[in-house]
């Protein structure tokens, strides 16, 4: 007889369950034999979530985050009793075009989620996804969970507010909610080819040289969805203790790198010769952004566990089989 884990038989409901990160926690619950409610937008039928059968082992439910009703039944029909608030429109250039649908989204599916869990009394952990992205544009560098949320574009300051909607709700109605702080996700599974590192991946799958829209130069945090997922659950399981609750964690590898820098190593792994395209043409983006993980380290005795290399060259082997059986299909 198998042990039992924290998670078997909980009652889970995950939005954003199809994204890069959605999919992997959704697969790790699932795989744990919890009962895994999910929130479905879009079908996409080339996505990690339906490509490996995910979807297959969950409950899903058709609807957007920006219905409260919809949420409301849910969390109650289900009788959810762990929440993990994922689903937001993440791309920043779509943010900088298009800024309601993203405020809509980000903000008021953000106060959707805490309002719904405030009003059913079985909740009894939230953990909500924010980004380093809520700090803003800061000059003391590596970001701590003491500086100020200061977004200052439409991506980031949706950040900004969703992440002080928790506080608030935590503050006022004592509502069991956690915020994580991350810098830029990558793994297997991430179909938003116009971020760095699929978008290199396929680049060189192609034979065509990597576009960089920057200069290259700007620092970031890369977190591997693996590490995402570890990060996430334990941050959950440790909400037993309530000292805990209300807390904001950001989870790092403290070891950022620059754009180019990223651009090179993939290039590299791939075993390619190929020169980056640099348009220096970004705008609205900031230059430099990393996290420290010293409050998730002492208070949560969390760990990273992948380095960068061993991240990357299980990602490239994963967008090298996609691309080569999206290729095949396409010849005739």
């Amino acid at each position: 007889m198998s042990k039992q884990t924290y998670w078997e038989d909980k009652n889970i409901f995950i939005t954003g369950c199809t994204g890069l990160l959605g999919s992997w926690l959704t697969e790790s619950l699932a795989s744990q034999n919890a009962n895994v409610v999910g929130l479905v937008r879009d079908s996409v039928p080339k996505s990690r979530f339906f490509q490996s059968d995910i979807s297959k082992n969950v409950v899903t439910v058709r609807g957007e985050i920006e219905n409260y009703f919809l949420l409301e039944r849910i969390i109650n029909e289900y009788e959810i009793d762990t929440v993990f608030h994922l689903a937001a429109q993440t791309i920043v250039t779509l943010a900088n075009k298009n800024p309601i649908p993203t405020f809509k989204a980000n903000i008021g599916g953000t106060w959707n989620i805490l309002e719904a869990c405030r009003r059913a009394s079985h909740v009894s952990r939230i953990v909500v996804a924010s980004s380093d992205k809520a700090y803003g544009d800061q000059t003391d560098l590596p970001y701590d969970e003491t500086t100020p949320l200061e977004g200052r574009h439409p991506y980031d300051v949706s950040k900004s507010c969703a992440d002080l909607l928790c506080r608030a709700y935590y503050e006022t109605y004592d509502l069991p909610v956690c915020v994580t702080r991350c810098g830029n996700f990558y793994g297997a599974g991430d179909l938003n080819f116009n971020r760095i590192i699929p978008g290199t991946i396929r680049s060189v799958f192609h034979n065509r040289r990597p576009v960089i829209r920057s200069d290259g130069s700007p620092k970031r945090d890369y977190f591997y969805v693996r590490d995402g997922v570890g990060a996430y659950t334990l941050l959950a399981e440790k909400m037993d203790n309530k000292k805990i609750r209300g807390e904001a964690f950001n989870f790092s590898t403290e070891t950022p790198y620059s754009v180019l820098e990223i651009v090179q190593k993939v290039i590299g792994i791939m075993g390619s010769d190929l020169e980056p395209e640099v348009r220096n043409q970004a705008t609205n983006e900031i230059q430099d952004q990393y996290l420290s993980a010293k409050k998730a380290k002492k208070m949560l005795n969390w760990r990273s566990q992948y380095p960068l290399e061993t991240g990357l060259k299980e990602t490239i082997d994963w967008y090298t089989r996609f691309l080569e059986q999206q290729r095949q299909r396409e010849t005739p």
